[in-house]
């Protein structure tokens, strides 16, 4: 497979990026990526990834457009309150590039159908805001020895990590059960998500391209309250349930 004329022209000025050129960008073009949960957080990693020129999206996020998602969730149109989320999240990346394979999976991920989802794509991109989904996902990866980058915000927090089986531990390292005072609903800036969503999408580029160093073994931690940025090194569990044996 090689780029189109199309492509060149699109993609020119990435390709400049030292150790990118034409090889990085058909490593992006030949790549498959899930993002679960393509909110205010997923739905920028999406974006990024889809006008990177990822071959490949698969995006899981179930429910209807509410009122409070639009302060974020940036693949959405005010006219779309009340429909199918997935709906407006595929037409808009689509809008953008056409190229690119989109399935939109109008649920969101569960122990039930991680695995299935996990099995779609190369790469994971963790974005959801239950911990169910969170560990759901992750032991699937494991399960699948594939990359997943896990992204997360708080208010004015916000962290990325990347977790890669045989070479990191895991999230079940650090939340191996859901936190029982965790709510789903928290106070959140549309920008504060959108910081984490572009770091956590070029820890993707960089892992299919080579370019780089990741995060992986260590979590980046951002307080976007005092612009205090920190990385915090993450050692594996050896007496981790989902990739202690590992």
């Amino acid at each position: 497979m090689s780029l189109s004329a199309e492509e060149r022209a699109i993609y020119e000025w990435q390709m400049w990026v030292p150790g990118v050129g034409e090889e990085g960008q058909l490593k992006l073009k030949n790549a498959s990526v899930l993002v679960s949960r393509v909110g205010g957080l997923g739905g920028l990693v999406a974006l990024e990834l889809a006008a990177a020129g990822i071959g490949r999206l698969v995006l899981a996020h179930g429910g209807v457009l509410q009122p409070s998602d639009l302060n974020r969730q940036l693949l959405q149109t005010h006219d779309h309150i009340g429909k199918p989320r997935i709906e407006s999240i595929v037409r808009r990346l689509k809008d953008l590039n056409p190229r690119c394979d989109i399935i939109g999976v109008p649920e969101n991920a569960s122990e039930s159908n991680a695995d299935a989802l996990v099995a779609q794509a190369d790469i994971v991109v963790d974005a959801a805001p239950m911990f169910q989904e969170r560990l759901a996902l992750n032991a699937a990866a494991f399960r699948a020895c594939k990359p997943m980058i896990e992204c997360a915000m708080h208010t004015l927090d916000a962290s990325v990590t990347t977790f890669v089986p045989g070479k990191t531990g895991c999230l079940a390292c650090y939340i191996p059960e859901v936190p029982p005072t965790w709510k789903r609903q928290f106070p959140v800036f549309g920008a504060v998500s959108g910081t984490a969503a572009c770091i956590g999408a070029m820890e993707v580029i960089k892992l299919i391209t080579g370019i780089g160093s990741t995060l992986q073994g260590e979590l980046l931690s951002m307080n976007l309250s005092t612009m205090q940025f920190r990385k915090v090194r993450l050692p594996k569990r050896a007496d981790c349930q989902v990739c202690g044996a590992r």
